[in-house]
C-alpha cells in the first residue's frame, strides 16, 4: 500500500507541477521519514514546528505547512499565515528513548530520569509542551540537561551517547536501532495531533491543496503503517 500511494501521489502532484518542482512543504521534523515517500515530487523543509512558523512569519516562501500540534498551527493562523481552515491528519504519543541496553537504569517516567542525562524538546516546541503536560499530570519535575528545538535532535543525542534518555515521539523511537523504548503511562490517551494547511500567498496553491487533500485522504493508511495514530 505505501508504494502504491507514493506512486499515486507522484502522478497526482506531477499534474500540478514539474517533477522535483512540486509544492514546497514546511513540515515538523518528526514527519521527515514519511512525507518524502508519499510525494517524492514535492520539496521539503523539515524543522521544529515553532521554528517553521517563525520562518513563515519572516517571509520564507512555502506552499504547505504541517505542524506537530494544534497550538502551533493556531499561532500560524493568528499571524495570518494560513489560507483556509487547517485539517487534522495524524497523532503521535511521547515515549522515553534510552540508550541501547538502558545502561543508566532508567525505570520509567519517574525520578530516575533526573538521575541520568535527560534531553527533551524546549517548551515552545510541540514535543516539549506535551512533555511538560505529561510531567505535570504525573506530579513530576523534569530537569533536562538540554532542551532542543526539534525532536530529531533529542533522539540524535540519545543515539550518539550524549544523553541517557530523551522524550521523543513513538514513531521516531521505532525508526531507530540505537535506542530502546519505555512507555509513558497515559501518553497514549494524550497524544499530539498533527495539522496541515495551505500557506497564504502560496506560489503553487493548486498543488498545495492537492497535497493537503492527499495527506488527509489517500495517505491515511500509509501514515498508520508508519506508526502514526488517527487525528
Amino acid at each position: 500500500m505505501p508504494v502504491l500511494a507514493a506512486l499515486t501521489a507522484s502522478i497526482v502532484l506531477a499534474g500540478c507541477a514539474p517533477a522535483d518542482d512540486g509544492p514546497l512543504v514546511f513540515a515538523a521534523s518528526s514527519l521527515a521519514d514519511v512525507l518524502p515517500a508519499f510525494a517524492p515530487g514535492a520539496r521539503y523543509s523539515f524543522d521544529g514546528s515553532a521554528g517553521l512558523v517563525d520562518q513563515l512569519n519572516s517571509g520564507a516562501p512555502a506552499d504547505v505547512f504541517a505542524s506537530a500540534d494544534r497550538r502551533t498551527m493556531d499561532r500560524a493562523v493568528a499571524l495570518g499565515l494560513i489560507d483556509g481552515d487547517p485539517v487534522g491528519f495524524a497523532s503521535n504519543r511521547l515515549v522515553i528513548a534510552v540508550a541501547d541496553g538502558n545502561p543508566a537504569g532508567i525505570t520509567g517516567f519517574d525520578e530516575s530520569l533526573n538521575s541520568g542525562r535527560l534531553v527533551m524538546c524546549a517548551p515552545e516546541v510541540p514535543c516539549g509542551a506535551l512533555a511538560d503536560e505529561l510531567a505535570t499530570d504525573a506530579g513530576l519535575t523534569l530537569s533536562p540537561v538540554s532542551e532542543e528545538t526539534k525532536v530529531t535532535d533529542v533522539l540524535g543525542k540519545v543515539e550518539s551517547g550524549e544523553a541517557d534518555a530523551g522524550l521523543v515521539y513513538a514513531t521516531d523511537a521505532a525508526g531507530s536501532v540505537a535506542v530502546d523504548t519505555l512507555e509513558i503511562p497515559g501518553a497514549a490517551d494524550a497524544p499530539n495531533t498533527y495539522w496541515v494547511a495551505v500557506v497564504r500567498g502560496a506560489g503553487q496553491p493548486d498543488a498545495a491543496r492537492v497535497y493537503v487533500d492527499s495527506l488527509t485522504g489517500q495517505w491515511q493508511d500509509d501514515l498508520a503503517a508508519a506508526g502514526f495514530g488517527p487525528p
